[in-house]
């Protein structure tokens, strides 16, 4: 079953709970209360030091594991009933405040959320009194990547289809399609991964590059297929593969957001010189017939001129 990000967060403040009233429980017993993998909840874990009452030394949650049980060193120090009570800064509510009133605005946010969302604010404003002052001039506004996140969400949490408008920069273009969403996920960038009735198969989406989208009455249904491990990034390269440099200019630096690499120079003029590994070089001389005068393939030389040769047998072909 998918997971979005707001089960995710339920999920975990959950597990503070749980983990509060269970010192030193074992890894494979908490996962399996909570219905996950056992590398999900070390993902988990990774995160919850990040977080606490606020950044000052202590305040942090001290959790950690030895891959077999997890152990909470701070418990009695953080949240609990005979430490310091909760107390926000000036900056802290103001930040808090304005953060908490962004997100209420954001479409497609279900309306259970929202309302929990505004109440939670009105206690944050009781408590902060004249800190709270400062945060009611100021105001977010999020980018349309924010609706698309919320969207596609609440599609998520209720099985439902959506229809996007994706842009394709290897193709430049935009198509429409229909989408039984999977799950969402982070690396660098935000991604929705998902089935695609328009391939009729397993797809992921860059949400700052859906250009409009609609939440569809049509159940998702997304046929069974094994979620990829997303933890070493979303392509991954090995360090045994033939290493390959691409020039660009401004219209090819699309091409550094695209594919891993490993360094990206700045060049004149806006361009960039870009090393990147592939266990097929000869897949890339694709990529070079894309970029046409936006880009060329510098090393290894036999690429660059095959590359070169395709081009000249394509322009020919044009011209016949």
């Amino acid at each position: 079953m998918a997971t979005n990000a707001i089960d995710q967060t339920r999920r975990m403040l959950s597990l503070v709970t749980y983990l509060r009233e269970r010192p030193g429980a074992r890894v494979e017993d908490v996962a399996r209360a909570f219905g996950i993998t056992t590398d999900e909840l070390i993902s988990d874990l990774h995160v919850l030091p990040m977080c606490g009452t606020s950044f000052r030394g202590g305040d942090l949650l001290d959790i950690d594991t030895d891959g077999e049980r997890i152990w909470w060193h701070n418990a009695d120090a953080v949240g609990s009933s005979t430490g310091e009570p909760l107390r926000l800064a000036a900056d802290e509510a103001t930040a808090l405040l304005v953060a908490a009133r962004a997100v209420a605005t954001l479409p497609g946010l279900r309306e259970s959320d929202r309302e929990a969302l505004q109440r939670a604010t009105a206690k944050i404003e009781a408590a902060a009194g004249e800190s709270a002052g400062a945060s009611s001039r100021l105001s977010v506004i999020f980018e349309s990547e924010g609706g698309v996140f919320a969207d596609v969400d609440r599609a998520i949490a209720e099985r439902r289809r959506l229809w996007i408008r994706y842009y394709s920069p290897t193709r430049d273009t935009l198509t429409e399609r229909e989408i039984d969403p999977i799950r969402l996920f982070a690396v660098g960038h935000t991604y929705v991964e998902a089935w695609c009735r328009l391939s009729e198969a397993h797809r992921t989406f860059r949400l700052d590059r859906v250009a409009e989208i609609r939440l569809l009455d049509e159940p998702s249904d997304p046929p069974p297929v094994e979620l990829r491990d997303l933890s070493e990034g979303l392509v991954q390269p090995s360090a045994e593969d033939p290493q390959v440099v691409i020039e660009v200019g401004p219209g090819g630096r699309w091409v550094a957001e695209y594919y891993p690499h490993d360094s990206a120079e700045e060049l004149p003029e806006g361009g960039l010189r870009i090393t990147l590994r592939a266990p097929d070089p000869a897949s890339l001389r694709r990529l070079a017939l894309r970029l046409g005068r936006d880009g060329r393939i510098i090393s290894p030389r036999e690429l660059a001129d095959s590359a070169r040769d395709a081009a000249r047998a394509a322009l020919a072909a044009y011209g016949d």
